[in-house]
């Protein structure tokens, strides 16, 4: 692998404060922190802006905890070593106060044989009160003098990032393909293959990837080319997520971050994929996380993974409710669509991460979907397709009115937004706005793009102002007329 000219890695054993370093440096919260070894288990990654750089963090060295089976540590091992192939410069942190360990110069002896640049961080010097090891201790391990700091109270930040930046060199000019780069979030319920299509997307074995649900616990950011069928560079951002569970069934605090750091890919994204299992159909779980994804108004390409699994079951004889895999197929999608009526007519691919089935055509189509969203629909098309399909479908009556529109423009994209001028915002109920969204979609090709209505209902007037209006209509006509020795101030004499 050659390295990203332009990518720092934080290393170093767990418990050390790699990711709150991580943060600071990111100066958002990303990577969660828990003072529980082996929290962070994939690389994750996030691109500092006052550096132009690509920040790497890593699951912990040696990791322990009745939580983390040995298959798992063996996988975080790895995850270090990758970052450390991947990586221009690396951050090797340290404990300020417990010094050198033996787990310390293992990792040490691995980054001299790197042969990288290396800048020692010891952390955890919070205010220069607490004991810290002699400097001579850290001297040892080959690296020159350590720049103390405090990732948690901010001391020695500024040295560290100045380290960096002379590391780096001076920051390249962008090009044209990183213009272009789409953002791109796999999300869904645990163990559904989401780190596994990354990891096809990627070419490595770039994320951990165990049938134990829960092993991917951070968003993962990574910026990728796709070489197409043609041979075009296709620039992608990839957002691999932790499993969405149901907020009942959290149980601990670093699956709610995790929960949270997932919703908060999505609203990232340009363009989201839900991950579906082939074998197990769309549960309520499923559409929860859909309702999540219309809910922050992303564009949705749904992505039914393990198809593999479905085509060795009836090469095997295994599926007796269907006579072929095409029927089997159609079921599935039909069955899909009555589970998760209020996505957008969002397309549908059946894919395997393990065979790399159709997998072109599921980035093609989030390209695809990306182009829509530049869509700019004439105001008269508009209002002549609601009138449309209001006459098609009449709107029910509530609160003994029905819901009319006067008037429809629009007012954005990304997401797109309509702004309709209308009786009463009350009455458009909530089946009433997925029939004019779905007819909108279908006619204006807006496949997979959730739309937006704001809505803005005729004002009320209050008796006074109906007085006022009417004294005014008066006076307009009295004027008409040559009466106007009769009007003072737009109000009649008795």
């Amino acid at each position: 692998m050659t390295p990203a000219p332009r990518t720092v890695a934080i290393v170093g054993r767990p418990n050390v404060g790699k990711s709150r370093l991580f943060n600071r440096l990111a100066r958002k919260r990303i990577s969660i922190v828990h003072d529980m070894p082996g929290v962070t288990r994939d690389v994750v990654n996030a691109e500092v802006k006052d550096g132009s750089y690509t920040l790497l963090d890593t699951g912990g060295l040696g990791l322990t905890g009745s939580d983390t089976p040995a298959r798992i540590t063996k996988a975080s091992e790895e995850q270090v070593a990758f970052a450390i192939e991947a990586a221009a410069v690396i951050v090797f942190v340290v404990d300020a106060r417990e010094g050198v360990t033996g787990l310390d110069e293992r990792i040490a002896q691995r980054l001299r044989k790197s042969k990288k640049h290396v800048i020692l961080a010891a952390n955890k010097a919070d205010s220069g009160k607490e004991k810290v090891a002699e400097i001579s201790e850290f001297y040892r391990l080959g690296f020159g003098e350590p720049i103390y700091l405090s990732a948690e109270h901010g001391n020695g930040e500024a040295a560290l990032r100045d380290a960096i930046m002379e590391k780096l060199g001076p920051e390249p000019a962008e090009t044209d393909l990183d213009r272009e780069r789409l953002s791109i979030c796999f999300v869904g319920r645990p163990n559904v293959g989401k780190s596994s299509l990354s990891n096809r997307l990627l070419k490595s074995d770039r994320l951990i990837v165990s049938d134990q649900p829960g092993t991917t616990r951070d968003a993962v950011e990574l910026d990728f080319t796709y070489t197409s069928r043609e041979g075009k560079p296709w620039a992608f951002r990839l957002m691999d997520t932790a499993g969405i569970r149901a907020a009942t069934k959290l149980s601990s605090s670093v699956e709610y971050f995790s929960r949270l750091r997932s919703l908060e890919a999505i609203k990232s994204a340009d363009v989201v994929f839900m991950v579906l299992d082939a074998m197990d159909g769309v549960t309520h779980q499923d559409q929860a996380i859909a309702g999540e994804i219309i809910k922050a108004a992303k564009p949705i390409v749904i992505v039914v993974n393990k198809w593999d699994l479905v085509h060795d079951a009836f090469n095997k004889h295994e599926v007796d409710k269907f006579k072929t895999e095409r029927e089997y197929r159609e079921n599935y999608e039909k069955t899909l669509f009555e589970k998760l009526f209020f996505t957008p007519g969002a397309p549908v691919m059946f894919v395997s991460a393990l065979t790399g089935h159709e997998i072109t055509r599921m980035l093609k189509s989030a390209r695809a979907l990306a182009r829509r969203l530049d869509t700019k629909i004439p105001t008269a098309k508009l209002n002549a397709t609601i009138i449309a399909l209001a006459d098609r479908t009449p709107p029910p009556s509530t609160y003994g009115t029905r819901f009319r529109v006067y008037y429809a423009t629009q007012t954005g994209s990304r997401p797109f937004r309509m702004k309709l001028f209308c009786n009463q915002e009350r009455s458009l109920t909530e089946s009433y706005r997925r029939y004019l969204e779905a007819g909108l979609v279908k006619e204006f090709d807006l496949d997979g793009c959730p739309i937006h209505f704001d809505l803005i209902g005729k004002k009320k007037q209050s008796v006074a102002d109906r007085l006022a209006a009417k004294g005014t209509r008066k006076n307009l006509a009295a004027a008409e007329a040559g009466e106007a020795d009769d009007v003072h101030d737009g109000v009649f004499d008795d």
